[in-house]
């Protein structure tokens, strides 16, 4: 059972954070003028960027702790906060500045060859909240093969289900109506801050005894 609520906690956390449903208006409006070729190869491209960024960034979780000197629980306790600060966002129906600004948009329309790579795929999808998570995720793990394993599941998950909302976007808003996407937004962002206050305590639990 703790394997399996593991399981499941790393595959709702990443979900949550990579927030496909309150992200998807975003990827309607920016591919809105789009042929559905076009719309089809940027959504492929974005989800696989996606998930690579996340894949490098937990495989390469633990040398970045090593390479810089600090503890696993400090980067616990940040990416809790950071984590928190997102969740925040969401359940005030907002999608924070480390989403998507004003200037991300402008551009976006500027370079429409670039969107999948940005914003779509960073930092809409893959923001700092996701690679926080899967990095804490991982290091968390020690040398459980399972438990690192997960991680990568939870990934490839995601990206599959972003996919297929992303795919049937129009249809799916169409719906949820503005009002189901916000509801949706805000259960995910009660979910993450739950998450994100989790991780500080872990970390806050593993410093104390050092003080």
């Amino acid at each position: 059972m703790n394997d399996l609520g593991f399981f499941l906690a790393v595959i709702a956390s990443t979900f949550a954070v990579v927030d496909p449903v309150g992200t998807l208006p975003f990827f309607v409006g920016l591919t809105s003028e789009f042929s559905p070729e076009d719309r089809e190869r940027i959504l492929r491209r974005s989800v696989l960027i996606m998930a690579a960024i996340l894949i490098g960034f937990t495989l390469v979780g633990r040398f970045v702790f090593a390479a810089y000197g600090f503890g696993f629980p400090a980067f616990e306790i940040a990416g809790g906060i950071l984590l928190f600060i997102i969740a925040y966002d969401m359940l005030r129906g907002e999608i924070g500045p480390t989403k998507l600004t004003h200037a991300d948009r402008l551009d976006a329309a500027q370079a429409r060859d670039e969107v999948a790579v940005f914003p779509i795929a960073i930092p809409l999808l893959a923001g700092p909240g996701a690679i926080s998570t899967v990095m804490i995720y991982e290091s968390s793990a020690s040398t459980d093969a399972l438990g690192i394993s997960v991680t990568f599941i939870a990934i490839v998950i995601t990206a599959i289900a972003t996919y297929v909302i992303f795919r049937y976007g129009q249809m799916i808003l169409r719906g949820l109506g503005r009002v189901g996407v916000m509801a949706m937004t805000r259960i995910f962002g009660l979910l993450l801050a739950a998450v994100a206050i989790q991780f500080v305590l872990n970390g806050a639990i593993a410093i104390i005894p050092q003080l």
